[in-house]
């Protein structure tokens, strides 16, 4: 495939990608930022509280936010202690409108609580973005040849949890049990970050970063011919990414997945000329 073909499937693809985007969040992606709203930010320590006993832990509340959700502690689960805040008010003797002093202001204690991993739950299933379906077919093979063919280590191993993959500069790591079609979109979300956000040219901004890796897995994917549905808009609003954010990287975003249509279908011509 020439460079003018590739650079078309492009076009039409970020043109689909900008419609979406400019249709708004998916119901979707909808109720799955409403399900994030109810997990609370920990501090750095109850993090690290939370990795040292369940280091494989992703979403964690507390007993009654879990039954909010639908969902229930499963018997015999032993919760995951952190530490929590609480405002004691001292008892004083002073009448409603008297003055109060330092001594009877509320008292800042903490307190030891417990949480719960969605592992150690049942009932109804989180809700979750959309993801990428079909069969990627050899082009799985492809993309991960063209990745050796640049240097870059591909594995599957220490990804942090909650993530499907991560590019580390000259290495991707990626979850070992993606289904196919997911394993090939993450593969080329990562390599993507890896050819654009490596060098001096790396956008400060984290959501323009993602926003270009996964506008260069869609396009590649609906290449192939894969069904992305709203799996990359849902994914760049999850970043607060929108068509504007995608206007302003359309031309990285083209050049860089024309270059990885372009090796691809050089390596399927490679093949059927042996």
């Amino acid at each position: 495939m020439k460079a003018e073909e590739a650079k078309k499937i492009a076009d039409q693809a970020l043109q689909n990608l900008t419609d979406a985007l400019k249709n708004g969040k998916s119901e979707r992606i909808t109720q799955y930022l409403a399900m994030l709203a109810k997990f609370h930010r920990y501090s750095f320590g109850n993090v690290l509280l939370i990795l040292s006993q369940n280091p494989n832990a992703t979403h964690v509340a507390g007993f009654s936010t879990w039954k909010q959700m639908g969902r229930f502690v499963k018997k015999g689960e032993k919760g995951i202690v952190i530490i929590a805040p609480m405002s004691i008010r001292p008892k004083n003797d002073k009448s409603e409108g008297e003055e109060q002093s330092d001594q009877d202001k509320p008292i800042l204690r903490f307190r030891g609580v417990y949480v719960f991993d969605v592992s150690q739950t049942d009932g109804e299933p989180l809700p979750e973005p959309s993801r990428v379906s079909g069969d990627p077919q050899h082009h799985l093979n492809r993309i991960k040849e063209q990745i050796a063919e640049r240097g870059i280590t591909l594995d599957y191993d220490d990804v942090p949890p909650g993530a499907d993959g991560v590019s580390r500069g000259g290495r991707i790591s990626i979850r070992a049990d993606l289904e196919p079609a997911n394993e090939f979109s993450v593969i080329v979300h990562e390599l993507a970050h890896e050819l654009l956000h490596r060098g001096d040219q790396r956008p400060a901004s984290k959501t323009v970063r993602e926003t270009e890796a996964e506008a260069v897995a869609f396009v590649i994917c609906q290449a192939i011919g894969l069904e992305t549905g709203s799996a990359a808009s849902d994914y760049i609003q999850l970043y607060d990414g929108k068509a504007e954010t995608l206007a302003s990287s359309l031309d990285r975003i083209q050049r860089v997945a024309a270059e990885i249509i372009t090796a691809m279908t050089h390596a399927e011509g490679r093949e059927h000329a042996a």
